[in-house]
């Protein structure tokens, strides 16, 4: 069916009563519905049925469609709730579904392929096919051949977003394990695909035009194919399946060629930062380490208006966002758009509650005590009631699934907005300053992501004039700075790192700049950090008594590494100096002001 055709007209024209409009808009319908019924029931006669009481209650219901845009995926609801009806109530369609009697249309349609590939693989794939679940099927035949979005097909289904993105890789999974039956590879999945798309399509012409989206394999197409039965498959046979397919992936390394670079936008307006409070949406959090270790993020947000969607996406190398059918790569992290702190289901009740005492106000975030590692956590919000309800999975390998990778339009522009070091994913810095009379200086290497925070762990090294040294091999004394590959803005890492040891914060966005402030109350001492918003690190902290500043520490960080020499040799394991203390916190820097 083509999309040229203008079904928002025939729709608007059939419940304004046009004959006309009505009777070509159910010819398109019974069209798309036999494909895509057929391809969940595997039954003719089922199929039948459910395209005409699908198409019966089309007609009488049309008037109660209010957004013709949404025709496609209204129609598609009511014949899956007419599928699971006759599931639950007629126990012969279950007979019915194993019989594999072909369809007059699946007939026609299998003379397309006939010549490309054996009688076995087709009757393997039905029969692989039969073993999955209806809802299998159908989060299938929704995803691969009408590519349709996560969220509509959650609508359709009845579930949340992230339950139809598990159950269509636990789809793909079982389909892969029923093909490795007859000795088929992983690498045969999209052929498969393709092939049972084209069988169960209504005609010859619809069958050329079977695609299958790119989300279906995990890795490169004919991947697989040297295994026990393969004979009946060639490389050529297998490639001609997979001509027209769509298939593509974003590679951020190298945007689009016909991409224009924009400039950064300013971090406080139009970066990535988010208002939970007009929106709904789902938040992703993966704890590859546990929650006390790095996390990954991803945000889908739904408005409630007229704005467009959008989309955060920080996994283990960039930090994406996506809006109006463009994509950002991004040096920093999300934060939130009124400088609120990001909360997560892991905080426990305590630091929860000294987060909402601290900004007079609170997110209902459902507490998940789970410690477990590859813990995933999907939380969905409810703008009207400022909840997060939790949806708890563990899971091994989330950041090597797709739908823990990115799933924009393949015609989306790229904008890669990151500076070099970003790119890099790591960097070394430079500390000076001074702390009352004493100078003080040091150096430091910060991995920016968590795929370069094993390779490039973060250290430092700090010298007092007076000859005391600080040694940091494991990131401790990175507690109270920056650390971005924990999975956090610089604003968060800061203010959370204070709201673990009850030290009281303030926040506020100096003007005509990307910088914000945050000071946090230590009692006799005060810290004063200038965080750069856009490039995500802190610039200065400022030590502040009840007499005036105390003083201030500098960071640089070094855009390109090139002759750096000894100055950035790491700390060894018989360095001399203080170490970190694991119950100072983020205080250590106050004990530093406070020792001298």
């Amino acid at each position: 069916m083509k999309k040229d055709m203008d079904y928002v007209k025939l729709v608007e024209g059939a419940q304004l009563g046009d004959k006309e409009d009505l009777e070509r808009l159910t010819e398109l319908a019974e069209l798309r519905l036999r494909e895509d019924v057929g391809r969940i029931t595997l039954n003719p006669d089922l199929t039948q049925d459910i395209v005409q009481e699908t198409l019966l209650e089309m007609m009488k219901k049309l008037n109660e469609l209010k957004t013709a845009e949404r025709f496609w995926k209204w129609l598609t609801q009511i014949a899956f709730n007419k599928i699971n009806h006759h599931h639950r109530q007629e126990k012969r369609y279950k007979t019915a579904l194993a019989s594999g009697r072909d369809a007059d249309g699946s007939q026609r349609a299998q003379a397309v392929v006939a010549e490309l590939i054996g009688h076995e693989f087709q009757q393997i794939v039905r029969s692989a096919m039969q073993r999955l679940k209806p809802r299998q099927r159908t989060v299938l035949a929704l995803r691969c051949y009408r590519d349709m979005a996560y969220a509509d097909i959650a609508e359709v289904m009845g579930c949340s977003e992230f339950a139809a993105m598990m159950l269509f890789h636990r789809a793909k999974k079982s389909l892969g394990k029923q093909l490795a039956r007859h000795g088929y590879g992983k690498g045969l999945l999209l052929p498969a695909l393709v092939l049972f798309g084209k069988l169960t399509a209504s005609s010859e012409a619809t069958a050329a035009q079977v695609s299958v989206c790119a989300a279906v394999t995990e890795g490169g197409l004919l991947l697989g194919l040297a295994t026990s039965k393969t004979a009946l498959v060639t490389l050529s046979t297998a490639g001609v399946l997979a001509v027209g397919t769509a298939v593509s992936t974003l590679t951020p390394e190298t945007p689009d060629a016909g991409s224009v670079q924009e400039s950064v936008p300013s971090a406080l307006t139009t970066g990535p930062g988010i208002q939970t409070s007009t929106r709904t949406g789902e938040y992703w959090h993966y704890f590859p380490k546990g929650p006390s270790g790095p996390m990954m993020l991803r945000v889908t947000s739904a408005p409630n208006g007229p704005q467009s969607n959008f989309q955060y996406l920080q996994n283990a190398q960039y930090n994406y966002a996506y809006r109006d059918h463009t994509i950002h790569i991004n040096n920093q992290r999300m934060h939130a758009y009124d400088l609120s702190v990001l909360q997560l289901p892991t905080d426990s009740p305590q630091m929860a509650g000294f987060i909402s005492q601290v900004q007079g106000h609170g997110e209902a975030m459902e507490y998940v005590p789970n410690r477990k590692t590859n813990l995933l956590i999907v939380t969905t919000y409810d703008s009207q009631k400022n909840t997060h309800r939790a949806q708890v999975e563990r899971h091994s390998n989330v950041l090597d699934e797709r739908y823990f990778l990115p799933d924009w339009p393949a015609d989306a522009k790229v904008v890669d907005n990151r500076d070099v070091m970003h790119k890099r994913g790591w960097t070394y810095f430079r500390v000076t300053g001074r702390i009352g009379a004493q100078g003080i200086s040091g150096t430091g290497r910060i991995p920016f992501v968590y795929a370069t925070c094993k390779r490039y762990r973060p250290w430092l090294k700090l010298k007092m004039a007076d000859g005391t040294r600080i040694v940091d091999r494991g990131g401790s004394f990175f507690k109270g700075l920056a650390r971005p590959w924990m999975g956090l803005h610089t604003i968060d890492t800061v203010r959370r790192d204070a709201a673990e040891q009850e030290v009281w914060f303030e926040t506020k966005a100096l003007p005509d700049s990307d910088q914000v402030e945050v000071t946090l109350d230590c009692g006799q001492v005060k810290l004063v950090y200038t965080i750069d918003m856009e490039t995500d690190v802190i610039d200065k902290i400022t030590f502040v008594g009840a007499n005036g500043i105390l003083g201030e520490m500098r960071f640089s960080y070094l855009q390109e590494i090139v002759d750096v020499g000894s100055e950035f040799d790491p700390p060894g394991r018989i360095s001399g100096g203080v170490r970190p203390q694991p119950d100072q916190g983020m205080l250590w820097l106050v004990n530093l002001v406070k020792a001298q």
